[in-house]
């Protein structure tokens, strides 16, 4: 998923739990499958993160280090502009985009 181009707001906002139950019936079920898809999301954007801060790792130049010190901050202030993996989790499970199913015994 491209988390750059979601909607999603990067302030926490208040929200109204008694709705976080209705596809589940549970309250705590549907914070357990919050809290899964948003350690999922930050391990996703945390690897392409090291994958895009390895390339730099890779053709460093004396020469060339401030320049490439720049487009590090950059990409780093980047990331971190970004939603939060928790506010990215709760839009998924508000606009019903995460799939869950139990386990059964």
């Amino acid at each position: 998923m491209d988390y750059k181009k979601t909607r999603t707001n990067t302030t926490a906002i208040t929200r109204d739990i008694t709705h976080f139950d209705e596809q589940t019936g549970n309250i705590y079920e549907s914070v357990v499958i919050l809290s899964k898809r948003a350690n999922q999301i930050a391990m996703e954007m945390k690897e392409e993160l090291n994958h895009k801060i390895e390339e730099f790792g890779i053709n460093r130049n004396e020469g060339d280090e401030m320049h490439e010190n720049k487009e590090q901050i950059d990409l780093v202030r980047h990331y971190e502009q970004l939603p939060k993996p928790t506010l990215l989790a709760v839009q998924e499970f508000i606009n019903k985009e995460i799939y869950f199913r139990e386990a059964k015994d």
